[in-house]
């Protein structure tokens, strides 16, 4: 296969050839903020919703903007095309740029956007038979988990503790409550209705995550959101995880213990279906 192509401050590289200073503040402070979107038959998938949040995180962060709504969709599409189109999962990254070594803002320094993708496989029907195995942890995290930002270390360390647990994922709980999991979402199914933590500075706005709770209500599903103690979790009938790249999985075993019966379960199977039917429309080239 040939190198992807990336998008670096305005060229289109080999992405072996892509370089950033060694001063840019990403690598140096983590200073800067992602999005991951996924695309479908070469189409963007949610992406006014991404950017939306993207643009977010920089407000938040006071990070310019290096381009305007068309502009990201145009390198994002070329990025894409120059990739071979099909399904793809792409990449964004802005930083605050490169400057010299100092914590307070560099005056007029232009940020860095990067745009790079790699091919998207869906989870595999023997992986969503299984269901995902996780562990809970108390949430390490900073105050402000609502922004995406390049400065994963803890979710790393909990990624390699679930590793090397034997687990999937880790559901991580701050002062008692639930918040996500650490690289995902996280909804539970209790007495038929689906339930999420509620939003605020210590979790995500997920993007599949609302999308779930449009589907529900396409469905006819009670749906909302709650806040949720570990109580909560060990009562559930079902647990799902949801992202932009792995989609809605459900839970099966949480600590050691099975979820509800131990196998995904039917509220898990009715949205699983809208979200793959979402998924072909986007592919059959129906507005989405």
């Amino acid at each position: 296969m040939s190198e992807p192509t990336v998008y670096l401050d305005g060229l289109y590289l080999p992405q072996g050839e892509a370089r950033v200073p060694v001063l840019d503040r990403g690598f140096i402070f983590g200073d800067g903020v992602y999005e991951v979107l996924p695309v479908y038959a070469g189409e963007p998938f949610r992406l006014a919703q991404h950017l939306e949040r993207l643009e977010r995180s920089l407000r938040l962060t006071a990070m310019a903007n290096p381009h305007g709504r068309e502009g990201w969709e145009r390198v994002i599409r070329e990025v894409v095309r120059r990739n071979g189109g099909g399904d793809q999962s792409v990449y964004l990254q802005v930083t605050r740029g490169a400057a010299r070594r100092d914590h307070a803002f560099p005056d007029d320094t232009p940020p860095t956007a990067l745009v790079m993708s790699s091919p998207l496989t869906p989870p595999s029907a023997e992986d969503l038979a299984r269901g995902a195995e996780v562990i809970s942890r108390p949430d390490p995290r900073w105050l402000h988990c609502d922004i995406k930002t390049t400065s994963l270390l803890p979710n790393v360390l909990l990624r390699q503790e679930a590793l090397e647990a034997d687990a999937d994922e880790v559901i991580l709980v701050r002062d008692g409550v639930v918040t996500e999991a650490a690289t995902a979402n996280l909804f539970l199914v209790r007495d038929g209705r689906l339930l999420t933590p509620q939003q605020g500075p210590h979790l995500l706005p997920g993007i599949t995550r609302d999308l779930v709770l449009e589907l529900a209500a396409d469905q006819g599903i009670p749906a909302g959101e709650a806040a949720l103690d570990r109580t909560d979790l060990a009562a559930a009938d079902e647990i799902w995880l949801t992202s932009s790249t792995r989609e809605v999985r459900p839970v099966t075993r949480l600590d050691g213990r099975p979820v509800g019966t131990g196998e995904a379960g039917p509220l898990w199977r009715r949205l699983h279906t809208a979200y793959q039917a979402c998924k072909d429309r986007i592919r059959a080239g129906e507005a989405h």
